[in-house]
């Protein structure tokens, strides 16, 4: 399943797609007080450990949406979730600093407003 709001990334040999959905963001926003301040604490980690734990979490977290989302919708072949310890055993700290802007990506892929506009009048246009 490939969605418009996901990114993909490499783990272990298998790619995996991140999702940021509503459940994801609420877990966000409880850890580190809202999407706006996530940006910050991956750029100023207290240390090299505490970066690398957060993007760790964060990879775990946005692909298992996808993995949730597979088990809501086959029942009958449900995935197990990836855990933060497998995270860690399958990549380098190289990999995870690349993945970054994977997480990025599939931040402002979930957050992204769609626009579109409709010929014709409206009570809503706005007059250029």
């Amino acid at each position: 399943m490939t969605d418009e709001r996901s990114a993909v990334v490499n783990i272990g040999g298998d790619d995996y797609e991140m999702i940021l959905t509503t459940k994801a963001t609420k877990v966000i926003a409880k850890r580190y007080g809202g999407l706006e301040s996530l940006g910050d604490k991956l750029l100023n980690g207290e240390n090299f450990e505490q970066s690398l734990d957060e993007i760790i979490f964060l990879i775990t977290l946005l692909v298992n949406q996808s993995i949730l989302i597979h088990n809501l919708k086959n029942k009958a072949s449900p995935r197990d979730l990836l855990t933060e310890d497998e995270v860690e055993l399958l990549t380098s700290p190289l990999e995870l600093a690349s993945y970054k802007s994977s997480i990025t990506e599939c931040m402002f892929r979930g957050t992204a407003r769609h626009i579109e506009s409709e010929d014709g009048d409206s009570k809503n246009a706005v007059a250029e």
